[in-house]
């Protein structure tokens, strides 16, 4: 899958958040990167057997003060390479690709991993 496709995928799935949350995001960029560098494997527990596919590095919107200011925009990895690999079709990397940006963008908002999960399984189960 070429760059400019991946790309593409990422975008469309920004704009899968739903608007009233897009609204909200604040102060952040997306990027993508073939694969997690060892000091952002090291940012994160990752389970034996689990690999990273995207990484939110920031302060999120839940632990900002009214002092927040004049600070550097938080930061969403997503990495193509595994997401490839996992992806096997056109249409899986499409679903990782959606499920990965919403999965930190979540984080953004505060949300940890657990309640992350269960609200995906919602919104799935919506679909």
């Amino acid at each position: 899958m070429t760059d400019e496709v991946f790309s593409q995928l990422v975008r469309e799935g920004i704009d899968a958040i739903p608007e009233h949350f897009g609204k909200l995001v604040d102060n952040v960029v997306i990027t993508i990167e073939a694969v997690a560098r060892p000091e952002q494997l090291n940012e994160v527990p990752i389970a034996r057997g689990h690999t990273l596919l995207g990484l939110y590095q920031g302060v999120p919107q839940t632990r900002r003060g009214p002092n927040y200011s004049m600070v550097l925009p938080d930061k969403i990895t997503i990495f193509k390479e595994p997401i490839v690999a996992l992806g096997n079709t056109p249409e899986g990397i499409r679903k990782i690709v959606t499920d990965t940006v919403w999965h930190e963008v979540a984080h953004h908002f505060g949300l940890d991993d657990d309640a992350i999960n269960a609200a995906q399984k919602r919104r799935h189960a919506a679909l």
